[in-house]
Parts: C-alpha cells; sequence; structure tokens
C-alpha cells in the first residue's frame, strides 16, 4: 500500500520558514518524480514545485514561491523536502505532496499518489 505522509505544517509569522517534509512508503521512491501542491480556501489546487528522480535533479518551481522555496528529496530516506522562506499571508494553503512516474508535471491530475495534507497558516 502506497503512503505519503506530509508533516512539518504550522501557524508562522510573514518572513519566517517552514520546512515540510513527505515520507513515503509502498513505492520505489527513487524512480517517482515529485510534487508539492498547495490549496487555498475556495481556490482550486495550484502547483508549487517538482523535482525529477535523482538527489542532485531537476527542479522547477511556481512563479510565485520562485526564489523562496526550494524542493529537495533524500532518496536513502524516501523523504521529499519543502523549505519555504520569506513566507507569506498569500502562502497560507494546505500544502500536499505528490508522486508521478511519468515525467515531470506540473499538473496535479497527472500525479499518481498523494497525500492527506498539512497546513500552513502565514499571519501578517
Amino acid at each position: 500500500q502506497v503512503q505519503l505522509v506530509e508533516s512539518g505544517g504550522g501557524l508562522v509569522q510573514a518572513g519566517g520558514s517552514l520546512r515540510l517534509s513527505c515520507t513515503t512508503s509502498g513505492l520505489t521512491f527513487s524512480v517517482y518524480k515529485m510534487g508539492w501542491f498547495r490549496q487555498a480556501p475556495g481556490k482550486e489546487r495550484e502547483f508549487v514545485a517538482t523535482i525529477s528522480r535523482s538527489t542532485s535533479g531537476i527542479t522547477y518551481y511556481a512563479d510565485s514561491v520562485k526564489g523562496r522555496f526550494t524542493i529537495s528529496r533524500d532518496n536513502a530516506e524516501n523523504t521529499v523536502y519543502l523549505h519555504m522562506n520569506d513566507l507569506k499571508p498569500e502562502d497560507t494553503a494546505v500544502y500536499y505532496c505528490a508522486a508521478r512516474y511519468e515525467a515531470m508535471s506540473i499538473t496535479d491530475r497527472r500525479y499518481d499518489y498523494w497525500g492527506q495534507g498539512t497546513q500552513v497558516t502565514v499571519s501578517s
């Protein structure tokens, strides 16, 4: 059974930082491309970042987070991270990690597996 479990969310003041983790099990983590998405109240889920298979792999970010967020992965720990700096109130959302076997994608419906999400709240 495939499981993706996010952690690390919480309440932070604007300008602060958080690191989200997504630990996976039940899949061969090193062959999956990983992504982070987020969904704010009343809005559709949106792409945040994605990383290719390798630890030093290709990364791609949404314009809204470029330069502030960093996605990374540890294939030995079956975990993907999202390092978030200079957080803004508009970053408030439930953050989801997802795994995709085929080519990297910024489209959520193309991902194969999803976590349950972790809440990030940024106060002004």
